[in-house]
């Protein structure tokens, strides 16, 4: 069999994300657009014969059984009842816990990669079936386009972004997803809007998103995680800064790179930062096909 080979894992934001309603069996109704940032984990794979799964480095804080990298290629191999094995090398750079989809999206590489290397020629419907049974921002990133979601996040419709710079902060902490939306003071009746609502009042832009479409979860991230409402404080001096999915990460959208390094340079100590281009598209979006 061969060696390993790379592939990338891009991160996201979410240009604002509306609670709508919740499902019988938990799971939460929502709106938001996906926007590709070219921040990337590098997911290393190397396909074996022996049938087992494994990863063969260590993730701080991630055990390999729970890895969604091992469980997105376990799943796949049921799925498909292919006999190979896999080693799996993950290098992260997406800060985990901070609403930038790192998990989500490596487990998505995972998925579009190994039905190349294991020549299983899945569709691309058909991975992101299997993906939403590993988290409701995997399907985004298997359909490999920025997206207007709705559902849990698996009714996709492509959206056209323009060109753009963001500053990404990130406090340095954990935010639990799931305590987010457990909490007692989360709304879940926000109106719904339409991707005409969306393009019509924000023009696609981030700077320009009007007060319809903001983030619901931002306000109890705020009141739970003091450091996240610190470093929105701090970003918001200069734009119109919003925080990403369920935390921690925040970001403003800027005119050129130039403005966001020099924004990204003056961070808070203690605060992590990075400038990224938004994506038009995912790097391995050519690996499947519809």
């Amino acid at each position: 069999m061969q060696d390993f080979q790379s592939f990338l894992a891009p991160a996201k934001i979410n240009l604002f994300l509306h609670i709508t309603g919740q499902r019988a069996d938990g799971y939460h109704l929502l709106q938001t657009v996906f926007r590709l940032l070219d921040l990337y984990d590098t997911i290393k794979l190397k396909p074996t014969e022996d049938g087992v799964v494994k990863r063969v480095n260590d993730v701080d804080g991630v055990l390999a059984e729970q890895d969604l990298c091992v469980r997105a290629a376990k799943l796949l191999q049921q799925h498909t009842q292919c006999p190979l094995g896999v080693d799996i090398l993950v290098e992260k750079r997406i800060p985990m816990g901070g609403g930038l989809g790192g998990g989500s999206s490596d487990a998505a590489t995972v998925l579009l990669a190994l039905n190349n290397l294991w020549q299983l020629n899945l569709s691309r419907k058909e991975l992101i079936s299997l993906g939403l049974k590993l988290g409701a921002d995997v399907p985004f990133f298997i359909f490999g386009k920025n997206a207007w979601a709705e559902g849990v996040g698996e009714q996709l419709t492509e959206i056209n972004l323009h060109d753009s710079c963001y500053v990404v902060l990130n406090p340095n902490i954990h935010v639990s997803t799931a305590q987010i939306f457990a909490n007692k003071q989360l709304t879940k009746n926000t109106n719904p809007k339409t991707m005409s609502d969306f393009s019509g009042t924000a023009k696609l832009t981030a700077s320009n998103l009007s007060a319809e479409f903001i983030n619901d979860l931002e306000k109890i991230v705020c009141s739970e995680y003091p450091a996240v409402l610190d470093c929105l404080n701090w970003l918001s001096q200069f734009g119109d800064a919003r925080m990403s999915g369920s935390g921690a990460s925040v970001f403003l959208e800027v005119a050129d790179e130039k403005t966001a390094v020099d924004i990204c340079n003056q961070k808070p100590k203690g605060v992590k930062g990075f400038v990224a281009k938004g994506l038009n598209q995912h790097p391995l979006v050519n690996l499947t096909v519809d």
